[in-house]
C-alpha cells in the first residue's frame, strides 16, 4: 500500500482585517487557515496552510473586561524581573503582538510550530507591503444571529 502525500505547491495569500472583530474567534481562523485544516487533503504533519496577513490590529476587540484585567507576563533572566502589562498597554505600545501572541498559542509545540508561525503577517495599521503576492480577502466578522 502506497502512503499518499498531497503536492504542497500552493502558496495562497489571505488578508483578514481585525477590525471589531473578538481577538479569540479572529486566533482561531488565523490557526486554522495557517495549519491549513480549510484544504480538503489536509495532513497534521505537511505545513500546506496559506500565508495570513492581518490588518487594522490596533482596533481588534476585546469582550468584558479583558482590557484590563487580562495580563500578559514574560521574565527577562534577572532576579525580580518578572515583567507584566494589561491588554490595554500591550495593544497601545505594540498591537500586532497581541495577535501573534493569541496565534502562537493555537499553532503546534515545537518545530513544526514555530515554522508555522512565519506565516502570519500583522500590521497595526490598514496598509501591508504584500500586494504583489495577489492576497484574497476573507471576512472574520461573526454571522449576525436573526
Amino acid at each position: 500500500m502506497k502512503t499518499y502525500i498531497p503536492n504542497n505547491d500552493e502558496q495562497n495569500w489571505v488578508v483578514v482585517d481585525a477590525k471589531d472583530v473578538p481577538l479569540g474567534r479572529l486566533a482561531t481562523l488565523i490557526a486554522s487557515r495557517i495549519r491549513g485544516k480549510h484544504r480538503p487533503d489536509f495532513t497534521p504533519n505537511i505545513i500546506q496552510g496559506d500565508f495570513v496577513v492581518v490588518v487594522n490590529a490596533q482596533q481588534v476587540a476585546l469582550t468584558g473586561n479583558k482590557l484590563d484585567g487580562k495580563v500578559y507576563t514574560r521574565y527577562t533572566g534577572y532576579q525580580g524581573g518578572l515583567k507584566t502589562e494589561t491588554a490595554r498597554q500591550a495593544l497601545a505600545k505594540h498591537p500586532e503582538r497581541v495577535i501573534e501572541h493569541a496565534v502562537f498559542g493555537m499553532l503546534p509545540k515545537g518545530r513544526q510550530g514555530r515554522a508555522m508561525h512565519s506565516r502570519l503577517k500583522v500590521y497595526p495599521g490598514a496598509q501591508h507591503p504584500h500586494a504583489a503576492q495577489k492576497p484574497q480577502v476573507i471576512s472574520a466578522k461573526p454571522a449576525e444571529v436573526k
